[in-house]
């Protein structure tokens, strides 16, 4: 069933979007498998982010996670759902894209927990030009600032503070191996990700680090309706075997198996959600 024809100003909010997504609020069941542990997650004010933080609260895990000042509402709502499943929630709002913002969400982090045991860099932004021309300087900056650059940032300052044990997970894209010409900022920090996380599971293995990272396909966010034509959020996911897009609560499942320990042989994998469509 495709999506009603609709358009936000980036980033987007969650409320405004035709069908809601599904973060599982109503479907995701825990079973203790991140007791007792910490994790950060970035831009879980909505989105996959949302259903993971959901999921690892209701897994027994704490929660830091970071939004834009503009996603208030959102990161509220996220807020309610993991302090709900009786777990700590801490929101730090900000802007990715600055060194020292990424730095100051890990620090924030360890005075509230003491540690980091989960990193999971979420937080994406995109826009559809149709030619290079058309992409401003400012703006190839600031997506490489924020999907990519922050990952680096992120991780450097995490991993003294994280044990043998630790994950650490990446969101990657199929776009990586398939990048759609009108995305290609985007595509080519995805494909970033995916590549640093290969350096990053080996790099950290002595330390007991694991490092991997998920490919979704085509997923109902805020970012869709935020950055594409309403023609193409009409018929989003319509490409894929599945012939819809998938919902964030159908990635909930394998970050928590990536964070658990139940990995603990895991580390330098992609793993794909996306409806069927293969990735190299």
């Amino acid at each position: 069933m495709a999506q009603a024809p609709q358009h936000q100003e980036p980033p987007g909010l969650t409320g405004r979007m035709d069908p809601r997504p599904d973060h599982g609020e109503d479907g995701y069941r825990g079973s203790e498998r991140l007791t007792g542990k910490a994790a950060v997650i970035t831009g879980a004010d909505s989105g996959i982010g949302r259903a993971v933080a959901i999921a690892y609260a209701r897994e027994g895990a704490d929660v830091l996670f970071t939004y834009l000042d503009v996603e208030e509402e959102d990161a509220r709502e996220t807020r309610r759902w993991v302090e709900q499943a009786g777990r700590k929630a801490v929101m730090v709002p900000g802007d990715l894209a600055d060194p020292a913002h990424c730095r100051a969400v890990v620090a924030k982090a360890v005075d509230e927990f003491g540690r980091v045991d989960i990193l999971v860099s979420n937080a994406a932004h995109q826009m559809t030009r149709d030619s290079i021309e058309e992409i401003p300087d400012e703006e190839w900056d600031r997506i490489l600032a924020i999907n990519l650059s922050a990952f680096f940032h992120l991780v450097k300052a995490a991993v003294p503070h994280m044990a043998p044990g630790s994950s650490i997970i990446g969101t990657t894209s199929v776009n990586s191996d398939m990048p759609p010409p009108s995305l290609l900022p985007y595509n080519v920090t995805k494909a970033g990700i995916a590549n640093m996380v290969g350096s990053l599971s080996q790099l950290l293995a002595d330390r007991g680090i694991r490092a991997n990272s998920v490919a979704p396909g085509p997923i109902w966010t805020p970012l869709i309706p935020s950055t594409m034509p309403e023609e193409q959020v009409e018929d989003f996911g319509q490409q894929v075997p599945l012939k819809r897009p998938g919902q964030p609560a159908e990635l909930a499942a394998l970050y928590v198996l990536l964070a658990s320990d139940e990995a603990s042989y895991i580390s330098g994998a992609r793993v794909a959600v996306t409806g069927g469509q293969p990735i190299l």
